[in-house]
C-alpha cells in the first residue's frame, strides 16, 4: 500500500450502495466525503442524465477523470465513485493513489430492486433495462474484482452495517 493515500474510494455497481454508504462512512469517520458524479454534475450545471443526454458519455467519463486528477489522496476522505469510473484504466491508477479501493456489490436482483426504484439512471434508458443491468453488471464485475482491495456484499445489509463492515475490514489492511 505504499504510495496509496489515505482515502476509502467505493467503487462498484450503480445500485450497491456507494452514496449512502459513503454518508455514513462520513458520519462515522468525521472525514470530508467527494463525490465524483457530484463533483462532474456541479462542473456542468445538470444531473448525470442530463450531462449523458446532451453530451454523451464519452464526455461524461472525461470529466469524471477530471475530477479524479483534481482529488488528493493526502488527508484521510471518503471518495463515492460513479459506476463505471473504472471502465478507465487511467481511472483506476488514480484511484488507487487516492486510497484504499472497496468495492461494494450485490446480487443482481437486489441491484434491480434498487436502481429501479429511480428512472434516472441513463445507461438504463433500453427497451430492456433488467436485460441491461445483466449486461452491464457481467462487463464490469471482473473490473470492480481486480481493481478492489476488498469488497463488502451490500445485498442484505443497511448502509450503516456496510459502513461497519468497511471500517472493520479498514482495520485488518
Amino acid at each position: 500500500m505504499t504510495g496509496r493515500g489515505r482515502a476509502i474510494v467505493l467503487i462498484g455497481f450503480m445500485g450497491s450502495g456507494k452514496s449512502s454508504t459513503g454518508r455514513a462512512l462520513a458520519r462515522k469517520t468525521g472525514w470530508p466525503r467527494f463525490d465524483t458524479d457530484e463533483s462532474v454534475s456541479k462542473r456542468f450545471g445538470r444531473d448525470i442524465a442530463e450531462i449523458f443526454s446532451a453530451f454523451g458519455e464519452e464526455k461524461f467519463r472525461d470529466a469524471e477523470t477530471e475530477a479524479l486528477r483534481e482529488l488528493s489522496g493526502v488527508a484521510p476522505s471518503i471518495i463515492v465513485t460513479g459506476g463505471g469510473i473504472v471502465l478507465r484504466p487511467e481511472n483506476v491508477e488514480l484511484l488507487r493513489r487516492l486510497g484504499t479501493l472497496v468495492h461494494l456489490e450485490a446480487d443482481e436482483e437486489t441491484l434491480f430492486q434498487r436502481v429501479s426504484r429511480r428512472t434516472t439512471r441513463p445507461l438504463l434508458q433500453t427497451e430492456d433495462p433488467r436485460g441491461t443491468l445483466a449486461k452491464l453488471l457481467r462487463e464490469r464485475e471482473p473490473i470492480y474484482r481486480e481493481a478492489a482491495d476488498f469488497k463488502v456484499d451490500t445485498s442484505r445489509l443497511t448502509h450503516e452495517e456496510v459502513a461497519e463492515a468497511v471500517l472493520r475490514s479498514m482495520e485488518s489492511l
